[in-house]
């Protein structure tokens, strides 16, 4: 039999989908042991860590979450004989946790780290003061005894500013530190510099470099990391004596896909190298491709499942960690011996049962500014028999805006796919993943090339005769919040629009800008003291009365990256002129939501108000 569409009945529902949704973040090798990190939804997303053996380690109340940069990551690592590092959500203090223990504080109370790393029995951290003017960041060595939790003094710094730090990594021999900065002028996809320094002269040496990511030490002298001087961030080495560069840098492999995309959070592995001179890198072009490099620059394909945001946290012999998501399986962490290929899910990582979750198509329109890239879910369901009725979709615009989607299997998606509703994932021009060259087509050109090319992305999947013209919603979160208003505001493609937390004033967002994004929107859409006209022409904000179609707004109450006044400003305009609208705000939610209970209600609201839209009775949930 078949139901209309948005109405059939479905095993995912708003409940079973917050509680398949941790987000992983990272895993270690500890002795036999493989730890990895994960939030609680149903505890207010608490990050907590636990072992193979089936153990938590980090047990609650504690939480491992970084807050550097605003956006944190690397809130977490561990020693081979068992020993945790974290930082803690509250305090942003780093504890020291062995096991049956309490944790202990190794540092003061005040400056908050990320980017955790132990190297040689010792503690790499990025830490952030924004105590003192100008803020100030630094790469620093910490005690982990616990001397240096009362005397901030005892924390070695090994470099110090008012710009931004990431990716410490200690030479083998413990003599020399390399660290990825920028000065705050440009964003570190845009401009990024790699230094090394002696920590027994304090000689230091810039390696040339576009927008570097990851130094790791293959040796004493030798030094791999990611840059894009082609357009695409490839592996690159370079030789030194010392702090001295002894040659110019070399390219390790073919550049014709990222090896590393937007340094968002400073917890991300794009490679790793391994002690027999292999490297396991990851490669993306929309979606990844895991491979082995032999030392001659040869590679192959490592045959695995995860191919989204894949991550390589950790390696000892032939055995690698992998995390991330895949395009036929739940998001989870692997266990991978590059020899025999052999992959075993240590968390998640379950096939998806294709009847259910068919892998996404990628799909590729004529944009007005060059091709743009999507992924296409269709409504997928064994239980309804195939219609000649065209679908609804919602097309998802992701955050960022310097972000990317990969195609990959998600409960989030099933739960509209299932019902009947398609998905449509967009990496407008802007997104990572794709080189430089689309990447930058968004510069100076926000609120133009993406509202373009999510509008040619939603003419194109009709056109295909794969949708529904007049049932097509947009839906997008931060960024792709302010992308969904804009589009609402030029009108004709979409039905609907449903903003988490987006961006509505430009104005109001530079002055609200914290630190890490404050030049962002100078490249985005130019300097505001230049562009003010510009700031108010391109902003939602100033042409709600073009919005005519119905909008839900949901939204953080503690939303510090994207506070509630935007949306606020957005909801009184539509309701000044009666337009169809409804507004939620979410006590205790931040900029994304964690929390099991504000998840499910979310996804109702959007069920409810997609079939108020476009006129179906959601069914009763199986599940």
């Amino acid at each position: 039999m078949s139901s209309a569409h948005g109405s059939w009945s479905s095993p995912f529902s708003p409940a079973s989908v917050a509680a398949s949704s941790p987000r992983l973040d990272g895993a270690r090798f500890v002795g036999e042991e493989i730890w990895w990190a994960e939030s609680v939804p149903s505890e207010g997303g608490r990050v907590t860590i636990r072992s193979s053996l089936g153990e938590e380690i980090l047990p609650a109340p504690w939480s491992a979450r970084s807050r550097v940069h605003e956006y944190g990551g690397g809130a977490w690592t561990a020693d081979a004989e068992g020993t945790l590092f974290f930082v803690d959500a509250g305090d942003q203090r780093v504890y020291r946790a062995r096991r049956g223990d309490a944790p202990v504080p190794l540092t003061v109370p005040g400056p908050a780290h990320g980017g955790l790393r132990v190297q040689g029995g010792r503690l790499l951290a990025v830490r952030e003061d924004l105590a003192v003017e100008p803020h100030r960041r630094a790469i620093v060595e910490i005690p982990t005894d616990g001397s240096a939790a009362e005397h901030a003094a005892r924390v070695r710094v090994h470099a110090e500013g008012t710009g931004f730090f990431a990716h410490p990594s200690l030479s083998p021999d413990g003599s020399r530190i390399a660290w990825v900065g920028w000065d705050g002028a440009r964003m570190p996809w845009d401009a990024a510099r790699l230094r090394v320094r002696d920590l027994a002269t304090a000689d230091e040496t810039e390696i040339p470099t576009r927008a570097a990511l990851q130094p790791e030490w293959e040796d004493d002298d030798t030094l791999l990391y990611a840059d894009d001087p082609s357009g695409r961030w490839g592996l690159h080495r370079a030789r030194l004596a010392r702090t001295r560069l002894e040659g110019a840098p070399v390219a390790v492999a073919p550049d014709d896909s990222d090896v590393g995309y937007g340094l968002w959070v400073l917890g991300n592995r794009w490679f790793r190298p391994l002690d027999d001179g292999r490297i396991v890198a990851v490669r993306t072009q929309g979606r990844d491709t895991v491979v082995v490099v032999d030392p001659d620059g040869s590679e192959r394909v490592l045959p695995v499942r995860c191919d989204g945001h894949v991550s390589v946290d950790d390696a000892t012999g032939s055995l690698v960690l992998l995390s991330g998501n895949a395009s036929s399986a739940a998001p989870g962490v692997w266990c991978v011996d590059i020899d025999s290929g052999e992959a075993v899910a240590v968390r998640g990582g379950e096939p998806v049962d294709a009847d259910w979750m068919p892998p996404a198509s990628p799909l590729t329109v004529d944009g007005a500014h060059g091709p743009v890239h999507a992924f296409v879910y269709a409504p997928a369901n064994p239980g309804q028999a195939e219609t000649d009725e065209l679908p609804p979709y919602v097309v998802l615009v992701h955050g960022g805006p310097t972000a990317h989607v990969t195609g990959a299997a998600s409960a989030a998606i099933a739960f509209y796919t299932s019902r009947g509703i398609g998905v449509l994932d967009v990496n407008y021009g802007g997104s990572t993943g794709y080189g430089r060259a689309y990447r930058e087509r968004l510069l100076g050109q926000w609120g133009v090339v993406d509202v373009d090319d999510v509008i040619a992305a939603a003419e194109g999947l009709a056109a295909a005769g794969l949708a529904d013209p007049d049932r097509i919603a947009i839906r997008g979160g931060s960024a792709g919040g302010w992308t969904v208003l804009s589009a609402l505001v030029r009108g004709g493609a979409f039905a609907a629009g449903i903003s988490r937390y987006g961006v509505a004033d430009l104005r109001m967002l530079a002055q609200d800008s914290h630190d890490f994004e404050r030049p962002y929107l100078d490249g985005l859409v130019g300097p505001l003291s230049e562009a003010e006209e510009l700031y108010i022409a391109r902003s939602p904000l100033t042409h709600a009365d073009r919005i005519d179609v119905p909008v839900l707004l949901m939204q953080g109450e503690d939303d510090r990256v994207v506070p509630p006044s935007q949306s606020e400003a957005i909801r009184d305009a539509l309701a000044e002129r009666g337009v169809d609208h409804d507004y939620v705000l979410y006590p205790g939610e931040g900029h994304g939501f964690r929390r099991a209970e504000t998840i499910v209600d979310a996804l109702e609201r959007e069920l409810a108000f997609l079939g108020r839209v476009f006129r179906f009775t959601p069914a009763v949930d199986e599940g």
